[in-house]
């Protein structure tokens, strides 16, 4: 088995970040070439998690209000949408690229969560 080595303040110190980056990133790498909506899902799925992360009970949390435990189920969605955006939606390119291997990011670090009671006892 694997280790989960990802805690709630590791996650939370990768959430703004990671918002700012899907702001981003789509207009540094050119992204749309194959479609509109490749540019666009990008940059509203990135303010979606700026916002999210705004409102999650964690320590970098503002308004602390959406149980962190709907924010791992929305970042799992997430990744979910992301693997499946290229295929579904027909991106190719760096298009289906970028949506692929952010995706199985996204996945991997959600799948690598350490759950709160092992965060305690290490």
């Amino acid at each position: 088995m694997f280790s989960r080595f990802i805690t709630k303040t590791i996650h939370a110190y990768l959430d703004y970040p990671v918002a700012l980056g899907l702001i981003a990133m789509p207009f540094i790498f050119g992204l749309g070439a194959t479609a509109p909506l490749a540019l666009w899902l990008s940059v509203v799925t990135g303010v979606a998690a700026f916002a999210l992360t705004v409102l999650t009970d964690h320590h970098l949390g503002v308004i602390r209000v959406l149980p962190y435990s709907l924010h791992l189920a929305v970042d799992g969605l997430v990744g979910i949408a992301f693997v499946a955006a290229p295929i579904v939606l027909g991106f190719s390119g760096m298009d289906f690229w970028y949506y692929m291997v952010l995706g199985l990011t996204v996945l991997a670090v959600v799948g690598l969560h350490k759950p709160e009671n092992q965060a305690a006892i290490a």
